[in-house]
């Protein structure tokens, strides 16, 4: 596997990046790619002293979905093949969604197709004005099938039913209005520096607590408001009351002093 097609760095503060590295096909994902990106996210999920995970392209793009040479193969593979493929890539897209730690998609350049999947499968996501998106699956004679339920939860439905079926490509503009995006910068340039803001606010917060409240959102998501799940968040506030956290968080906003986590 060529290890540097994507590329892995940690801050000492608890920041770690990943670059989507093909720059020369606009970071198409291909088998190794995928694997690539699924043994980093493997090691996240159990990483210590990582707060916050960025996920970026290397280049003009951040990802124009799947490469094509690899799409001509697994049009001449066996059935067997395609579906493992197709369960890697799927894998790895759970991995990138349920890591510990916040993520933030930060997109300049194209995101097509599978890329689109990557930036929603993130908890935040930035862009450029100059972005482009597209779920461009249907002109290919395919369907968006694995990134479907990350690019349903973050458009939501109905406009899932307009730019799956279409394919027409959706501007940064758009792309925020549907909520595929959280905030849209003036130029490329300007992305650096809205990503250090984030990540400055998601450093505000108790970093088991900020691992905890992404926890429940997955688990509250689409839930029937029922005894059930009022006793379930109940019991969720009790516990976090009596951690090393909560007691810390207190006492420092009580003593008009910065919490042990703050930067």
């Amino acid at each position: 596997m060529n290890d540097d097609c994507v590329l892995f760095r940690a801050s000492p503060d608890g920041v770690a990046t990943i670059t989507l590295n093909r720059p020369e096909v606009h970071n198409a994902f291909n088998e190794e790619m995928i694997e690539r990106l699924a043994d980093i996210l493997e090691d996240l999920h159990g990483a210590d002293g990582i707060r916050a995970v960025l996920l970026e392209g290397a280049g003009e793009s951040f990802s124009a979905g799947a490469d094509l040479n690899w799409m001509r193969h697994a049009a001449e593979a066996t059935p067997e093949d395609n579906l493992e493929d197709a369960r890697a890539l799927g894998s790895m897209l759970r991995h990138l969604a349920t890591l510990p730690q916040p993520t933030i998609a930060v997109a300049r350049g194209a995101a097509y197709g599978g890329g689109v999947g990557l930036v929603a499968a993130c908890d935040i996501a930035i862009a450029a004005k100059s972005a482009k998106f597209s779920l461009s699956e249907v002109k290919l004679g395919l369907v968006p099938a694995v990134v479907s339920p990350y690019v349903v939860a973050a458009m939501g439905e109905r406009a899932a039913r307009r730019y799956m079926l279409t394919a027409e490509r959706i501007d940064a503009v758009e792309a925020l209005r549907i909520g595929l995006v959280h905030q849209v910068v003036e130029a490329p340039a300007d992305l650096g520096p809205a990503a250090e803001a984030i990540v400055a606010s998601l450093f505000e917060g108790a970093p088991g607590a900020v691992t905890e409240t992404k926890r429940l959102i997955a688990r509250v998501a689409g839930r029937v408001l029922d005894d059930h799940l009022v006793d379930e968040t109940a019991h969720l506030i009790a516990t976090v009351r009596a951690g090393e956290e909560a007691r810390e968080g207190v006492a420092a906003f009580l003593d008009k002093r910065k919490p042990s986590w703050r930067r």
